[in-house]
């Protein structure tokens, strides 16, 4: 499995080198000119993408180069708006440029099976933009069969999470514990086959079913 290592910063790139060794195969560059050749040329399961390296412009060429590459930002500061825009414009993964090494390797995990890594706080903010949306959709067909498996409890539960909530604020709202709230999410994902808050939130205020 081929990991691309992208950055003008020679010292971020051979720190994500050692943070991966072992346990992916991976591959340096150091420029956007370069970058774009590999794309066009190679094909790599996923690409790490320093901030400074990359603009929106770019980034969107890059896209057109390989539509198909799951790329991961990493930001020196990492900001919400940020993330949200580069969500948008296709990226799967949105971190922290010094990431720890379990949490980069269960990360390119993730995007390399076809899922979506993100912190907590752009996933929050993500869910509250999907409860807006929600505000007067009607389509919501799929998620009513799949939410006629879940316990009063678990819908509770579950409405809550599509609402935004943190599972501290659902813990103190329905006055049990936040132990509680985790074993009633685990089986909420199984029945639901969502396996995430994030998708759950989707499945809930847009009707959509579970994203990869």
């Amino acid at each position: 499995m081929a990991i691309l290592l992208s950055s003008s910063n020679s010292t971020v790139v051979n720190r994500w080198a050692d943070l991966l060794k072992g346990h992916f195969e991976t591959e340096k560059t150091y420029s956007l000119g370069e970058l774009k050749k590999l794309c066009a040329s190679k094909k790599f399961d996923a690409i790490l993408l320093h901030r400074m390296l990359i603009d929106i412009p770019a980034f969107s060429g890059l896209l057109s180069l390989s539509p198909a590459t799951r790329f991961f930002l990493l930001s020196d500061r990492p900001d919400e708006e940020e993330a949200l825009t580069f969500l948008k414009m296709g990226i799967v993964g949105y971190g922290n440029t010094y990431i720890s090494s379990p949490r980069l390797i269960e990360a390119l995990r993730v995007v390399t099976n076809g899922g979506v890594w993100l912190g907590q706080k752009v996933i929050q903010r993500l869910i509250m933009d999907t409860s807006v949306k929600a505000k007067g959709d009607d389509g919501k067909n799929i998620s009513a069969s799949l939410l006629t498996t879940l316990t009063r409890a678990e819908r509770n539960i579950a409405e809550l999470v599509a609402c935004g909530n943190s599972n501290l604020e659902i813990a103190a709202d329905l006055d049990i514990t936040e132990r509680t709230v985790k074993a009633h999410l685990t089986s909420i994902y199984a029945k639901t086959k969502t396996g995430n808050r994030l998708n759950l939130a989707l499945l809930i205020n847009l009707g959509k079913s579970p994203q990869g």
